[in-house]
């Protein structure tokens, strides 16, 4: 498909924007332009795709997105590498997984080329938008929604797909070496046959409520465990979890519908197995974490995901106490994953998986 190329008439000035550039913060900046693409079932698919200027979107009040959150979404990294050039971390697995999801919420699929040329595109003309800031990255969000105007339960026939780039800084704010987490005992992230493994916006509004309680209880992150016994642990509010065992053994939550299936949790198990460690995709409850880590036999808790990577942690607080993990801080495995993985995706470590698509 070919693109129109819109360029912006008044892009931010390069001062203005090098100035935000030094401390980003965390999705709250963004770069001059978008990808903009449409599909209309009866056209016949995808049909116009298009670089324009970062703006408003025009939508009608009758919009499906509106009634019925047809919506789904990408969250991914682009990374400025030492010597210069622009690398995408398993972008393949981001458009595979881009139309997993769409499966799930009855919507088209977008062509994984359409959808990597599509972040080509937008890298091409915003580069200059990298954060100079220790560990910065421009982190990219896909993002597909049902424009048609109509207010019958059915899956639309038209659609947007829209491409926006945020320069980011760190995920946490906190800047403590560990992240402390609550458990949700009221709420649930998702359900058996529900859209758990979808990366839609849904599961996400589901999250805010006890994401709210987890910050005014003085934690980072909420943990949630299973919909029918609140016994099982799942996944974070937007990252998977690890559980490393004084054995060498790792265990992390299994996929089966109510997960979603994290690229970098996909990633963690490979680097684990090559490091000689045994990885089992097993239910973990949360009174198993709590004895594991009072007796000393789990020795690290990590929570992985694109915007975090692996981030260690410390303390699980909830409505019944709470325990600590270890010492309390990074933990050796933690550490070293990190390490390599940030290694792997900025060009410091030799890419043996093939996991890194160099654009420049």
């Amino acid at each position: 498909m070919d693109f129109e190329h819109i360029p912006h008439a008044a892009p931010v000035p390069s001062a203005t924007r090098d100035e935000a550039l030094a401390n980003p913060g965390f999705g709250t900046l963004f770069t001059d332009h978008m990808v903009e693409i449409d599909y209309d079932a009866d056209k016949g698919g995808w049909f116009t795709a298009r670089v324009c200027p970062r703006g408003p979107i025009s939508l009608d009040p009758a919009a499906a997105v509106l009634h019925y959150a047809q919506e789904i979404f990408e969250g991914m990294k682009a990374y400025r590498q030492d010597d210069g050039g622009i690398a995408l971390f398993r972008p393949e697995a981001n458009a595979r997984r881009f139309n997993q999801s769409a499966d799930r919420m009855a919507m088209p699929h977008l062509p994984e080329e359409l959808f990597l040329e599509s972040i080509r595109r937008l890298l091409s003309v915003d580069k200059d938008w990298f954060p100079t800031v220790e560990g910065g990255s421009l982190y990219l969000r896909p993002f597909m929604f049902a424009s048609e105007a109509f207010l019958g339960v059915r899956p639309a026939k038209q659609y947007k797909y829209l491409l926006i780039a945020s320069p980011a800084g760190n995920y946490f704010k906190s800047g403590a070496p560990a992240v402390k987490i609550w458990v949700s005992r009221d709420y649930v992230r998702a359900a058996p046959g529900g859209t758990g493994a979808a990366k839609t916006g849904g599961n996400y509004a589901a999250s805010l409520v006890p994401q709210a309680e987890a910050i005014e209880k003085g934690c980072d992150q909420v943990v949630f465990l299973d919909a029918a016994e609140r016994k099982w642990v799942e996944e974070l509010g937007g990252m998977n979890l690890f559980f490393v065992f004084d054995d060498g053994s790792v265990v992390t939550p299994p996929l089966g519908g109510t997960i979603l299936p994290g690229i970098t949790r996909d990633s963690l198990i490979q680097l684990l197995r090559d490091e000689g460690l045994e990885v089992r995709e097993e239910p973990y409850s949360i009174d198993q974490w709590r004895d594991d880590a009072n007796s000393g036999r789990l020795i690290e808790t990590m929570a992985c995901g694109t915007a975090a990577v692996v981030t260690p942690v410390g303390t699980v607080a909830g409505p019944d106490g709470e325990f600590t993990i270890g010492g309390g801080g990074p933990g050796q495995i933690t550490s070293k994953l990190r390490e390599k993985l940030v290694g792997i995706q900025r060009g410091r470590v030799d890419d043996t998986y093939g996991w890194v698509t160099r654009l420049s």
